[in-house]
């Protein structure tokens, strides 16, 4: 463990204010040691008050991949974990990675971004410290056929963790929406790289973006009554390691049992039995969405044709989402 993170732990195990003499006694160190981390803790968002007898930690949600790891309920699923104050996108971190050193997994979070992108390349709100942003780096060899499911996977993950940790009821629009209360919270996006010689899947990376505790007066009126927050207050039930961590434990513990989260998916859809268009090919088509397929592709009646949608975007006809 580093200085800083050594200081950290005191500050996190005490119900008070701890002084830097003490500190500094019980790790052996210079107490001008103690104020350089200090000072390290409050340049990585740490609140610290510094009082006539010490410091003391105020209550902060600074994202910490020591944190994340300790609350995994198995370590090994990730090779490494990265963890950024600013990320231009974490999905760009993810590919450099793939390229340059190809762990079998790797995790990338930012507290904001400054140049995410969601679908067809449009940009999202990123706001620091009020938000979860992240990417996750698998090399699975696959086919491309199966790349939906991973989507599929990913979308129930962040939904059932949102579930247990926030104490709430999300839905899912098909294909990669989470919503709450009727508005979305979340928005996902996968992405392949392939291999040439066996024209197969090399890595996928699936990347989201979470409105966790971003006030509802700070979203731009146009979209105030289509999107919210877990925590629309601000008041926050647990922290963003706590549920990053418990993402990845609904993910992988899925992706050993897919048809298991079809299931739920299928559950959680608030799609199905609902009138949607979409467009494929330039045409714009209206149809009842009936079923969803175990690859995660949505099944649509047009006109009594049945449409399979692998990809893409639809709209509720009946209700704007």
């Amino acid at each position: 463990m580093t200085t800083k993170e050594k200081v950290l732990e005191i500050l996190q195990l005490s119900n008070t204010t701890v002084s830097g003499e003490k500190m500094a006694q019980v790790l052996a160190i210079s107490r001008t040691s103690i104020w350089k981390a200090i000072k390290e803790l409050e340049k990585a968002g740490y609140q610290i008050q510094h009082e006539a007898t010490g410091y003391r930690l105020v209550a902060a949600d600074v994202l910490s991949v020591k944190e994340i790891q300790q609350a995994l309920l198995k370590p090994e699923w990730l090779e490494e974990i990265q963890v950024f104050n600013e990320s231009v996108s974490t999905m760009i971190d993810a590919k450099k990675v793939a390229i340059e050193s190809n762990p079998p997994t790797a995790l990338f979070v930012a507290d904001t971004q400054t140049a995410a992108k969601g679908r067809f390349g449009r940009p999202f709100f990123a706001k620091p410290s009020q938000g979860l942003y992240f990417s996750l780096l698998l090399n699975p060899y696959r086919s491309f056929e199966e790349l939906p499911q991973y989507t599929v996977i990913m979308a129930v993950a962040i939904a059932q963790a949102i579930d247990k940790i926030a104490a709430v009821a999300t839905e899912i629009k098909w294909v990669n929406d989470i919503y709450l209360n009727g508005k979305k919270i979340c928005g996902i996006l996968s992405e392949a790289m392939s291999d040439v010689e066996t024209m197969q899947i090399s890595h996928i990376i699936i990347g989201a973006g979470i409105n966790f505790s971003i006030p509802q007066q700070d979203f731009a009126p146009e979209v105030q009554a289509r999107a919210t927050s877990i925590f629309p207050d601000g008041q926050t039930d647990c922290t963003r390691n706590q549920l990053m961590a418990e993402i990845i434990n609904q993910f992988f513990t899925l992706l050993e049992e897919p048809q298991n989260a079809i299931k739920i998916y299928r559950e959680k859809s608030f799609v199905l039995g609902k009138k949607v268009s979409f467009v494929k090919q330039g045409t714009t088509y209206e149809g009842l969405a009936t079923s969803i397929t175990n690859l995660g592709e949505l099944v649509v009646d047009v006109d009594g044709a049945a449409m399979v949608l692998s990809s893409g975007e639809i709209s509720l006809a009946s209700i704007e989402r």
